[in-house]
């Protein structure tokens, strides 16, 4: 004979609900004492009744087996759940990394790139920010042009200074060369009367006095 099944739902009958509960609680325990004998199970099994009274079975000290279970799930918590200071980092490189494409697409976008998607509206506003970035880079290239023309005239100035310089000390110079040179010309003639040569002297004597001998009385 087949037994019959029994519909799982609250049973109205007191009493009959008592007994059943008295019934399937010892053959709870018995199975928990069972398992934690044929397993080596550390088992803790804490029920109240309808009426508040408290049945358990542990299969060492119910007290021990909760504790065990508060601190292991505890740790399984931390271990599970990323701390504040992960949460906050993961947040933040998620924003960077939604940044990074955004303004990746931008330049993009600049470079002529990923057009297809715009529409005309977004396509002039490109263009009129290209034309302000184009203006500022012009503007730009300006002020440096200015600037090296500015250090080339500069250069140009103090070079030109330095030649001027270069001319005077040069004039100066021949100028200096030129007085020398007309004192050492003036200065020769007596100097050539000073050194003459003596014997040119006594040959110019000699032929007197032969003159003298030869024509006694004069020409």
């Amino acid at each position: 004979m087949t037994r019959r099944k029994i519909q799982i739902k609250k049973i109205d009958n007191t009493t009959a609900r008592q007994v059943t509960f008295s019934k399937r609680r010892r053959g709870l325990f018995k199975k928990a004492q069972e398992l934690s004998t044929l397993c080596d199970a550390e088992i803790a099994l804490v029920v109240f009744s309808a009426t508040g009274k408290l049945f358990e079975y542990t299969s060492s000290s119910v007290q021990q087996v909760i504790e065990r279970h508060g601190l292991l799930s505890s740790t399984f918590d931390k271990l599970n759940q990323p701390s504040l200071d992960l949460q906050l980092e993961s947040s933040t490189s998620a924003a960077l990394s939604k940044e990074i494409a955004e303004n990746t697409h931008e330049l993009r976008k600049l470079m002529g790139e990923e057009l297809q998607e715009l529409n005309m509206k977004e396509l002039q506003e490109l263009e009129k920010l290209l034309g302000s970035g184009l203006k500022r880079v012009r503007d730009a290239k300006g002020e440096i042009v200015l600037k090296e023309i500015t250090s080339l005239k500069w250069k140009g100035s103090l070079l030109m200074q330095e030649n001027k310089q270069l001319k005077q000390m040069a004039n100066q110079q021949i100028q200096t060369l030129e007085l020398e040179l007309e004192q050492g010309q003036s200065s020769e003639p007596i100097g050539d009367f000073i050194h003459s040569d003596p014997s040119q002297d006594h040959d110019s004597s000699g032929t007197s006095l032969k003159l003298g001998l030869a024509f006694p009385n004069g020409i």
